[in-house]
């Protein structure tokens, strides 16, 4: 079985499996290394659909 890791948003540490509440967790990624690079990710990603969305709007 795969070990899914997440990243827990209230303090900032990668936890190996669902340890948190959901709305504390953002995941699931593949490596503890992708979930330690949760923020980037998700900064990346809002800037990628906010782009998306603007563009719709045109």
């Amino acid at each position: 079985m795969m070990t899914d890791y997440w990243y827990n948003l209230e303090t900032g540490a990668v936890e190996e499996g669902m340890v948190s509440p959901g709305y504390d967790r953002a995941g699931p990624f593949t490596s503890a290394e992708e979930a330690a690079k949760a923020p980037e990710i998700i900064k990346q990603r809002s800037k990628q659909w906010a782009a998306e969305d603007a563009a719709e709007d045109r």
